[in-house]
């Protein structure tokens, strides 16, 4: 293994490193979702019994202990309840696009590296050549293959890094992007259920 990075050369370490970020990314937006749905049933019953019961106070309370990006619209609609139906929905809708990016942190970096690294690979191959070339050039002929063979692994085993980062990194983002979608479908979902409930609640 050690010999098959080395032959890859300085280029090939570079794209094996940026699997770090990726699988970190990853590690952390699994956490982050598994939290935040637990946090969500939780946070709904509570808040739902405060605003029935006109405890705006201990409503908003209840928000500070969460991280769910479901706390900032329940925070929203309590503090914007004097609003009118509409206001309070823009209000809210507001709150949700503030938390969007907080739900798509990390997302978006590993997009980035799945599309650069076969570029990468691609840039290792060209300078493997290029490696190859210079041996051709200064030494003319060469009756021996295992001169060039180091040029020659560079640019394949590159190209292949390339290749073998970027496909899991795509899946990765797709995997993500679909989760971040669906938090953020259910987000707008519960932020209609929050204006109906302050507005009954407030009304009673």
């Amino acid at each position: 293994m050690i010999d098959v990075l080395a032959k890859g050369g300085p280029i090939l370490w570079v794209i094996l490193l940026l699997a770090v970020p990726v699988i970190a990314i990853l590690v952390e937006r699994l956490w982050y979702f598994r939290k935040i749905a637990a946090d969500e049933d939780k946070l709904m019953a509570r808040v739902k019994s405060a605003v029935e019961k006109s405890h705006w106070e201990e409503g908003l309370a209840i928000c500070d202990t969460v991280e769910a990006p479901l706390g900032g619209l329940i925070r929203s609609a309590i503090e914007n309840r004097a609003l009118n139906e509409e206001g309070l929905k823009e209000a809210v809708r507001d709150a949700a696009i503030l938390e969007l990016p907080q739900i798509e942190r990390g997302i978006g970096a590993i997009n980035v590296i799945g599309n650069i690294s076969p570029l990468m690979g691609l840039f290792g191959t060209v300078s493997g050549i290029i490696n190859s070339f210079n041996i051709l050039g200064q030494f003319g002929a060469v009756s021996d293959p295992s001169v060039l063979a180091k040029g020659i692994s560079e640019a394949l085993l590159t190209t292949a890094a390339g290749i073998i980062i970027a496909v899991p990194a795509m899946i990765v983002y797709a995997w993500l992007s679909g989760r971040a979608n669906t938090v953020i479908g259910k987000l707008e979902g519960q932020g209609n259920d929050l204006v109906r409930l302050v507005r009954a609640s407030r009304s009673s």
